[in-house]
């Protein structure tokens, strides 16, 4: 669906879907979970209206998750906790993304709770 509003930046909620649903390329292909949504933002956020909020979103809520998986590696041999944050890292990377695409569909902002602000 495209729609032009009053700053010539066209409502393209199908998009928007794809920038969330593309972070599930990492279960698929074992990459491209944090390049694919990337390279999506940083070429339509000037063209998508909402793409620039659902973009940093994405990106944040993937390097979030890039660090705490680098983080509980070594936790592994520290504590034993690491495969802990492993699993909810595996769970919430699939789950999280899903929602918010469903969001995204509906018109509404993305919700990725505990999210580290890399991207302002």
């Amino acid at each position: 669906m495209q729609v032009l509003d009053h700053t010539d930046k066209r409502i393209d909620t199908n998009l928007l879907v794809v920038t969330h649903l593309s972070q599930l390329l990492t279960y698929i292909t074992g990459f491209g979970g944090l390049i694919v949504p990337l390279i999506l933002w940083l070429t339509q956020k000037d063209k998508v209206k909402d793409m620039d909020i659902h973009g940093k979103s994405v990106v944040n809520f993937q390097l979030t998750l890039l660090l705490i998986a680098i983080v509980s590696i070594p936790a592994i041999l520290l504590f034993g906790l690491g495969i802990l944050s492993l699993i909810f890292v595996g769970i919430v990377g699939f789950i999280v993304p899903i929602v918010n695409a469903v969001k995204a569909s509906n018109g509404e902002n993305p919700s990725y709770f505990c999210t580290i602000r890399f991207i302002g």
